[in-house]
């Protein structure tokens, strides 16, 4: 497979088989992908990988917060998306909902499709991004986006599938607990990753992408 059969086939992978990962085949992605670029070559990345145990009790310590109605605290700030950027959102969800037979209406099969992402996607490990706290946002989140992509990436070459998500960080002080992750550490992003259950019907999105003609200004071309 090749860097742009590997762009054009990576998708977010949202249900898994439970075959776990083996520890050397998840070393061989981060090895590839740490050869990522970053500002000035500061690889602030800090990279946390969890499965068994240690996941579950992520997955359970996640999904006690959410139905106590604990406030989510993501490591980094968010604001609610407007204008054309909600609506590509929300066309996200009417697709992924059509696939799931989740009616608009159904609240238990939503809040359930909800947990799904603080279990990361009941994926079989998870790979957990952190920074250390001293270090610029703006330009470690730059940084933290091209390890991130390359992860997603390197992982295709394994018969591997991703997600990229918050969800699974929004409750940090349930993942230092089971991590040991310190607070002088900022939780940035986790990639749910695993083999991928291509029968689950979620798998078989096709996310929309905006023509380059739509998004592109060309100058100094004739």
């Amino acid at each position: 497979m090749n860097v742009i059969e590997a762009i054009r086939l990576r998708k977010s992978i949202r249900g898994y088989k439970p075959d776990p990962v083996p520890k050397e085949v998840l070393r061989e992605v981060l090895e590839t992908a740490t050869r990522s670029p970053s500002a000035l070559n500061a690889q602030p990345w800090e990279i946390t990988v969890v499965s068994g145990e240690v996941l579950e009790d992520i997955k359970r310590g996640n999904v006690e917060m959410l139905a106590c109605g604990a406030m989510p605290n993501p490591g980094v700030p968010t604001r609610p998306l407007e204008g054309v950027y909600k609506q590509r959102q929300v066309d996200l969800a009417i697709q992924l909902f059509q696939l799931m037979g989740i009616a608009r209406e159904d609240r238990d099969k939503r809040a359930e499709w909800m947990q799904r992402g603080f279990r990361f996607f009941d994926a079989p490990a998870a790979i957990i991004l952190s920074v250390d706290s001293s270090l610029d946002e703006s330009r470690t989140q730059f940084d933290i986006g091209l390890i991130t992509q390359t992860i997603c990436l390197a992982a295709l070459n394994y018969g591997l599938g991703t997600c990229i998500g918050v969800q699974g960080i929004m409750y940090p002080e349930v993942v230092r607990r089971f991590t040991g992750i310190p607070e002088s550490k900022r939780i940035t992003i986790a990639i749910a990753i695993g083999y991928p259950d291509w029968d689950f019907p979620a798998n078989k999105l096709e996310s929309k992408r905006e023509s380059v003609e739509s998004i592109t200004t060309w100058c100094g071309f004739d």
